[in-house]
């Protein structure tokens, strides 16, 4: 329950974490400032997946009728083989993760599921204060002068207090290092090629048209690389990830425009099938630098506290970045929303205790997932894609583990609130 006394947050970022956090605060009856430096609020175009611990979190926050509006359903999870297609292991999503998780594995355009949660947090006829959201405000100071009302100071000379300040800004957090915490960041010496394939290309090349006839969530694993793709916006496009080794050139600028030529490149000797479909990218491929942060139990300092990448940036091979942030937002909303202005301290700490360990367990297996994907074909490999076979999870958490999430106070939150038909 909201406390009686309603009192401010600040939270620095407007990205896909942050915007959770705000509406979750705000449905606490907090009031909430969110800051995001850049100059128009929006998300890079590509795809995104919410696994069931984040859809459960979603749901609970009202959203269920806006996602169904905007989400596409993969009704499996295929792997396979990079040289000949061989499919390793088919695991059922669809119905079967919303009987199991009671909440549903679905895939989106990153900018769809934005807005959504843009809107959510401005709509007037929610529950709570309007969530205050400020553009073109990067933070460049904090001032904790006075301990009780931290200060974010943004480049243009503004001012936003609050009771208590949350850094939700990305993998290199400007809250973090204000705060003065350690550089934990680390390169993973890869890059990942992120594609939309415009969905008619596909579907009208016979090569490529098998991609349309089931929606499925599709990883290939090869030596030193792997590629995952699946349907967004209903058929509208094909969403790629393409993991390889790090060029010289991404690892020093993070992000460049890419080719599908270069797309086509990064695959040699893989099935014909892979080829056939990067080489209809179009102009929006971009190759980015992969790092993560070393796993780091300190998350906050008196009323300022670190949220989704900022504290726990992971590798995407447990595809749990942005869930994992949003699990963030639901415990960071109940423990900030149980106490007064007073208790905040308190709530900030419980906050961590309760998703430190979790979501750097999902950092871990996200790491070692790197080496179990990237396995040079021999014995390690096919005692891998046995494991494969028999699927509860990958190299080290079951997906009963991760998809149930980190249990909420909330018993509307719990079994059979969200009842999918049959």
């Amino acid at each position: 329950m909201a406390s009686s006394q309603s009192y401010e947050v600040t939270v620095v970022g407007g990205g896909l974490g942050g915007l959770t956090a705000a509406l979750a605060l705000r449905q606490r009856g907090l009031r909430v400032t969110v800051l995001e430096q850049a100059a128009e609020l929006g998300e890079v175009g590509a795809g995104i997946q919410t696994a069931p611990n984040a859809s459960r979190v979603l749901m609970g926050l009202g959203l269920r009728r806006q996602m169904e509006a905007i989400h596409t359903e993969p009704l499996d999870q295929v792997r396979r083989r990079w040289k000949d297609g061989g499919i390793v292991g088919l695991t059922s999503l669809g119905r079967r993760v919303k009987e199991q998780f009671n909440a549903p594995y679905w895939h989106y355009h990153r900018a769809d599921l934005h807005r959504i949660l843009l809107e959510a947090c401005g709509d007037p006829d929610g529950p709570g204060p309007v969530v205050d959201v400020h553009t073109a405000s990067k933070v460049v100071e904090l001032d904790r002068t006075d301990p009780a009302r931290p200060v974010a100071v943004t480049d243009d000379g503004r001012r936003h207090a609050g009771d208590a300040l949350i850094g939700a800004d990305g993998i290199r957090s400007r809250t973090r290092d204000l705060m003065g915490l350690p550089d934990t960041l680390e390169f993973s010496g890869e890059m990942a090629f992120r594609a939309l394939i415009p969905g008619d290309l596909i579907a009208a090349d016979p090569a490529t048209r098998w991609l349309m006839d089931r929606f499925q969530s599709t990883i290939w694993y090869g030596p030193d690389r792997h590629l995952v793709h699946y349907v967004i916006r209903g058929g509208e496009y094909l969403n790629v990830v393409a993991c390889v080794p790090c060029t010289d050139e991404v690892a020093e600028k993070w992000s460049v425009s890419a080719t599908a030529q270069d797309l086509v490149e990064a695959f040699p000797g893989w099935d014909d099938r892979v080829p056939a479909m990067l080489s209809k990218a179009k102009e929006d491929v971009s190759a980015f630098a992969l790092h993560h942060r070393r796993r780091d139990p300190v998350w906050m300092d008196g009323r300022v506290a670190l949220l989704g990448d900022a504290c726990h940036a992971m590798l995407p091979y447990q595809a749990q970045g942005a869930s994992q942030a949003m699990e963030d937002a639901a415990v960071l909303a109940e423990e900030l929303g149980a106490v007064t202005a007073a208790g905040v301290e308190g709530a900030l700490r419980r906050y961590v205790d309760r998703r430190a360990k979790h979501a750097g367990m999902v950092q871990d297996a996200s790491l070692r997932n790197k080496t179990f994907y990237h396995l040079p074909d021999g014995p390690e490999q096919r005692a891998r894609d046995e494991k494969l076979r028999n699927f509860d999870g990958e190299s080290d958490l079951s997906y009963d583990w991760l998809w149930s999430g980190t249990p909420l106070n909330d018993p509307d939150l719990g079994a059979f609130s969200y009842q999918f038909a049959r």
